[in-house]
């Protein structure tokens, strides 16, 4: 099944369809190199919010079209209200915190979010693959916050680079602003696989199904516990955790994986 989202030209910015269990949302800007634009931005944030209240998906794909994954906000369209009465500031103010909001929708989803990287992820593209839970790389993407080099820092992006990967590996793309190839991303952690080009989204089409068996209402129990105890001093994250387990095993679905651990079966999962 596939859904046209958000048509405001002769083509949808955003497509979705459907395999099985996962949604595949696809960036649908190729000539723009799929930047983040006002009207895609929008689209996205639609798309997850939809998503959330949809209890048939269980893992969501992000994919693009064309030859590059994203190459961040769209330049031409912010430029373009360098005129305003303010200089634009207001219409800056207003992408980038749009922007930084549907980069936390993505994390806060319950659903786990695998980016399909077919072409190279730059400025708010990397950001976007660094804000989901796993990534899979063709072997010719590439991966680069090069805000510098047209003297805007990448800000924005670095919050999500520097949760994913060590801090001198995020100053470095941070202040080189060149392009990481696949193979040294994943060393670095911002990928979990690389795979010969055209192979990325089936590959994590086949990650999603594989997440999509588990039950669905432990995998967001988990997915926003991840989130959270990262975020907090040592202690603390063991409360927090602690915590989560002891309200898990009260879970229905705990009861029944367990029991069919022992009993040496597949549980049946009702996802509660």
């Amino acid at each position: 099944m596939k859904v046209k989202v958000a048509q405001t030209s002769a083509e949808p910015v955003l497509l979705r369809e459907s395999s099985g269990p996962v949604a595949v949302l696809t960036l649908n800007r190729p000539a723009a190199r799929n930047s983040l634009s006002e009207a895609l931005l929008g689209s996205l944030g639609s798309a997850l919010r939809d998503i959330a209240r949809d209890r048939s998906v269980r893992a969501v794909v992000l994919a693009a079209n064309g030859p590059a994954f994203c190459a961040g906000h769209d330049l031409k369209e912010l430029t373009s209200r360098r005129g305003d009465a303010d200089g634009g500031h207001g219409y800056f103010q207003h992408i980038m915190t749009t922007c930084s909001a549907m980069m936390q929708q993505v994390v806060a989803l319950p659903q786990p979010v695998i980016a399909a990287v077919q072409g190279v992820a730059s400025a708010a593209g990397c950001q976007l693959v660094a804000s989901c839970d796993l990534a899979i790389a063709s072997a010719m993407a590439g991966f680069a916050t090069p805000g510098v080099n047209i003297g805007l820092f990448c800000s924005t992006p670095m919050v999500a680079l520097s949760r994913n990967i060590a801090r001198k590996h995020a100053m470095e793309m941070l202040l080189k602003g060149g392009i990481v190839p696949a193979e040294k991303a994943a060393a670095m952690g911002l990928v979990n696989e690389v795979v010969p080009a055209g192979e990325e989204r089936a590959k994590a089409i086949e990650w999603g199904l594989a997440i999509a068996s588990k039950s669905s209402h432990v995998v967001g129990i988990g997915k926003a516990a991840f989130y959270r105890q990262i975020e907090l001093p040592l202690a603390q994250a063991y409360d927090d955790a602690s915590r989560v387990m002891t309200e898990n095993m009260m879970a229905r679905d705990a009861d029944e994986g367990i029991c069919a651990f022992i009993e040496k079966r597949d549980p049946s999962w009702e996802d509660r």
